[in-house]
């Protein structure tokens, strides 16, 4: 990890209090259950309807592409952002602004600086991976940014019993897994955001 370029958006730097764009990790398998399907649909479309922009990893099949493209069609901006090595596993969508990368740690980076807040959707390793990452950057103070579980069925709920019993083996300061949000419903999980945004 080059910390170098990950400080250039410590919050101490660039502090605007203004939620402005939410980075969205999700599931890119079309075999998902159609509910998190829908719920990746009406995220999408109420990140546009509150004026914010959506950025994601630039697919256009799964959770992933069903988010983009309600955002879109909500007449939201979004921003996609994927590794040319994905493109024909993930399926590019041309039809939002995108950028190539060359890497997974580019794409990383870049949705990072590009983004206010942090949500995870249902997903696999993948999503998995990148939460977590933006969770050990927090804990290393490379960033106060918000970031959220977001499901209807308690997908998420093993997660956060985990993080709960690192805490409790501490391991993990209590204050990170205090300020995650874990929200049942995508009106919840956007304004618990914008209210912890406010604060930094």
């Amino acid at each position: 990890m080059d910390q170098n370029i990950i400080l250039k958006s410590n919050p101490s730097q660039n502090k605007t209090n203004a939620l402005g764009s939410i980075c969205v990790y999700c599931g890119s398998s079309e075999l998902a259950d159609p509910a998190y399907l829908d719920l990746a649909r009406r995220f999408g479309a109420a990140i546009a309807k509150r004026g914010l922009r959506l950025v994601y990893g630039g697919g256009r099949i799964g959770l992933m592409g069903a988010v983009a493209r309600a955002a879109h069609e909500a007449g939201g901006a979004v921003l996609g952002i994927m590794p040319r090595f994905l493109a024909r596993r993930e399926v590019v969508w041309d039809e939002v602004e995108h950028r190539m990368v060359e890497t997974m740690h580019e794409r990383k980076i870049m949705m990072f600086d590009e983004s206010d807040a942090f949500v995870a959707l249902p997903g696999g390793i993948g999503t998995l991976e990148e939460v977590v990452e933006m969770l050990s950057w927090r804990r290393l103070d490379l960033h106060a940014k918000p970031i959220a579980f977001l499901s209807e069925d308690d997908f998420w709920e093993p997660m956060i019993h985990l993080l709960e019993h690192t805490v409790q083996a501490r391991l993990t300061p209590p204050e990170l897994v205090r300020d995650v949000v874990h929200a049942h419903g995508v009106d919840e999980c956007l304004d618990a955001i914008a209210a912890q945004v406010a604060k930094v």
